[in-house]
């Protein structure tokens, strides 16, 4: 499946280190009152964490695990993941390393 595909699923849990995350809505209009069309739109880089997989395995045969949690608010690469529905919402599953911070507070 490509970055431009879309799979729409009910019960999703990633394989090895992917990650689930659930990106943060963005703005519509400006302070002002300003719509701003989806054209204009910022692609978002920030996400809740909604499920990851067990971890990768390693040449030796263990499992490393992932870092990261259910629950974390994420920054990932711009044009990182797979775009996929759950439900009616809009999700993307990356590796581990995609993800580039943990925001925290």
């Amino acid at each position: 499946m490509g970055i431009a595909q879309t799979a729409t699923v009910h019960k999703l849990a990633p394989l090895g280190d992917r990650v689930l995350v659930r990106p943060t809505q963005q703005d519509t209009t400006t302070k002002s009152g300003i719509l701003i069309p989806n054209t204009a739109q910022a692609t978002p880089q920030e996400g809740e964490v909604i499920a990851v997989g067990p971890g990768r395995v390693l040449d030796d045969g263990t499992r490393r695990r992932v870092e990261i949690n259910v629950g974390q608010t994420v920054l990932y690469s711009k044009y990182a993941g797979v775009e996929c529905k759950v439900g009616e919402e809009d999700h993307l599953i990356f590796r581990e390393p995609d993800v580039l911070a943990v925001v925290s507070g």
